[in-house]
């Protein structure tokens, strides 16, 4: 692979989110993140591939999820930026959602995570009804 492509990029982050929804995230990461991949979470921390693995075996399952407004960020011929947004359920508690970006790499031939970031959305949006995602989302449920 070439450079990587908005839907290519947008099915990872869905095996990414199915995995969390299974607990599988840990294998999933471990295998797609870079051995320098780092995330930046919504709530401050910053872990590199080693934690992260280490932290989703602890993690709860969500419950589902849901991408919205995927765009696609070249960063030149072997590596792009996936920035979209998110929101993600689990249990009765209020939904997750935040804007993430998802910078990927491209390592012997694949797609491979560098950096995951995510900045949280403060409380309920306005901007959009419970049942309105304009059409341009992609739902799990």
């Amino acid at each position: 692979m070439a450079k990587p492509s908005l839907e290519h990029l947008v099915s990872l982050e869905h095996q990414g989110w199915m995995s969390l929804c299974e607990s599988r995230g840990a294998s999933f990461y471990a295998d797609t993140m870079t051995k320098d991949g780092l995330m930046v979470l919504a709530n401050g921390m910053v872990l590199d591939r080693d934690a992260v693995v280490a932290t989703l075996d602890e993690s709860p399952p969500w419950d589902s999820y849901e991408i919205m407004e995927p765009r696609l960020v070249p960063l030149g011929r072997k590596a792009a930026a996936l920035v979209y947004r998110a929101q993600a359920r689990r249990g009765s508690n209020e939904p997750f959602e935040a804007l993430l970006t998802s910078v990927y790499r491209i390592v012997k031939g694949e797609p491979r995570l560098a950096l995951h970031q995510q900045t949280a959305l403060p409380g309920p949006r306005a901007d959009y009804a419970a049942g309105d995602r304009g059409g341009s989302g992609t739902n799990h449920d």
